[in-house]
């Protein structure tokens, strides 16, 4: 047999098991299916003008909620706020400003939130980032900890007021899989913001979404008989501008296959929206949720100690006051 004989079936073997790995991904695809009204209903989801954030919004919109996109762009949250007020035909949604990488940013949205807004049913710490140029903010923070976790964390205690008021409430916060490579221990806890950089800083990435599961079954505890729910999810493998800030091989390869094997932003919306709506999680709280289905919290966030020790360094970071604090009932 020829080499290119052998080069042409060894390419089509490659590209019918990429079109099989690509219908596989669709048909495993969950949607939400609940036809659940948000008349009424005040949303707040933050990273709004784009990508799962983007079409949580739109949903929400849809169901006839106020809708608050909380964006760090001016120019992106117009945009995104035309664009779902034409598609929804939904004049209840506005935007307001928000920079995850400040403290005193997330202070003055909540506080603009606390004076103007009547309620907050559903809270979806959506944003987030993967890698960052910047190795530390303004606060000392580093970056992917900070708007990961550090940032949402806060922004939850300063609106935990207005949610338990509009309770039934709910919060749903956005992990990832890659919890389950995540290094932080109770040995390690104290320097979880001065983690050495891997090769492209996933370590980093990696802790700060555990310390979102870490973070709701902790809270989960603390709300119990509030009325307010919490919980927590993984959307799924997402073709987003997620690693906008990444370079080299991750900047120039990596686009491609997001494009052909991740899921569309829609279709990674649909488990946070099935969080906030469906009437099937109504009373659940402190789960972590895959493909809108309930699932075992993975093996290194079950550590209840841990919870609590990153509970206790994320006040400090956070520098929360303690009226501010959540306690225990």
């Amino acid at each position: 047999m020829s080499c290119c004989n052998c080069l042409s079936i060894f390419f089509s073997i490659i590209a019918f098991a990429a079109i099989a790995l690509k219908i596989y991904v669709k048909l495993t695809t969950k949607w939400n299916n609940s036809y659940t009204t948000l008349v009424g209903k005040t949303a707040i989801i933050t990273g709004a003008n784009i990508g799962i954030g983007y079409y949580t919004a739109l949903d929400f919109a849809k169901r006839g909620a106020r809708v608050i996109l909380a964006c760090r762009n001016r120019d992106r949250a117009e945009d995104a706020l035309r664009r779902i007020i034409k598609a929804t035909n939904n004049k209840n949604v506005t935007y307001k400003l928000v920079d995850l990488k400040s403290l005193q940013s997330v202070r003055d949205f909540v506080a603009d939130i606390n004076k103007n807004e009547e309620r907050v049913d559903i809270l979806v710490n959506n944003a987030g980032v993967m890698l960052d140029n910047d190795d530390y903010t303004k606060d000392g923070i580093q970056t992917v900890l900070h708007v990961n976790h550090i940032s949402p964390f806060l922004l939850t205690h300063l609106l935990i007021d207005k949610l338990k008021k509009s309770a039934p409430s709910r919060i749903v916060n956005v992990s990832s899989l890659a919890a389950k490579n995540a290094a932080l221990s109770i040995k390690t806890v104290d320097k979880m913001n001065s983690i050495p950089k891997d090769f492209l800083n996933f370590e980093m990435y990696n802790n700060s979404k555990l310390c979102n599961i870490l973070f709701t079954t902790e809270l989960a505890k603390r709300l119990a008989e509030t009325g307010v729910t919490v919980n927590v999810l993984h959307p799924g493998l997402i073709a987003s501008n997620f690693l906008s800030n990444a370079q080299g091989f991750m900047k120039n390869v990596f686009p491609f296959i997001v494009k052909w094997f991740f899921l569309t932003s829609e279709e990674g919306a649909q488990t946070q929206i099935y969080l906030s709506v469906s009437n099937d999680v109504a009373n659940v709280t402190g789960g972590l949720f895959d493909k809108c289905k309930q699932v075992d919290i993975y093996e290194t966030a079950q550590d209840a100690d841990l919870a609590v020790k990153v509970w206790e360094k994320s006040e400090e970071y956070a520098k929360l006051n303690d009226n501010e604090k959540i306690a225990y009932l």
